[in-house]
């Protein structure tokens, strides 16, 4: 992944994170029977991957970048704008630091995790994984959504601007 196919990335979230905006409060809080049972939840959830597996485990910038439960309530759109934003200095740092070592691996403990065994992950392999996750999750809003009755936008990265 380079810097370009990343800002195809941050386009698409940007329709996706316009789109959540604009959906009605009670419906971003919606509990509903798959991914992690609301709008507002799973965005966290996307954006805590980002901070888990690069500002964590490959940049060690972070030990606790998962958001607990209990601060969900409180989190909103600006908050979770703010999330992704951290995210994506973590990718720009992840893409400059690891250029020429992609496939060098990260024999270390996951950090956030109380286990002191270590797993050996590429900066590359982590970089696809929070990406490819980030579309997994974004599947599922826009699937809540329509069962919601909104309408779904083109959030696919063929739809991003050349």
């Amino acid at each position: 992944m380079n810097h370009k196919e990343y800002e195809w990335v941050k386009e698409n979230r940007e329709v996706l994170l316009d789109f959540c905006s604009k959906i009605d409060p009670n419906d971003f809080t919606r509990e509903m029977v798959f991914g992690w049972q609301n709008v507002r939840d799973t965005l966290v959830h996307v954006a805590n991957c980002y901070h888990a597996w690069l500002g964590s485990f490959v940049l060690l910038q972070t030990k606790k970048p998962i958001t607990p439960r209990e601060n969900l309530p409180a989190i909103g759109m600006e908050e979770i704008r703010v999330l992704f934003g951290n995210a994506d200095t973590y990718v720009n740092e992840v893409l400059e630091s690891y250029a020429l070592k992609w496939d060098e691996p990260i024999v270390q403990p996951i950090p956030w995790r109380e286990s002191s065994e270590a797993i050996s992950m590429t900066p590359r392999k982590l970089l696809m994984h929070t990406v490819t996750h980030e579309y997994h999750h974004k599947g599922q809003i826009m699937a809540m959504a329509r069962q919601m009755g909104y309408e779904s936008l083109n959030t696919d990265v063929l739809g991003a601007r050349d």
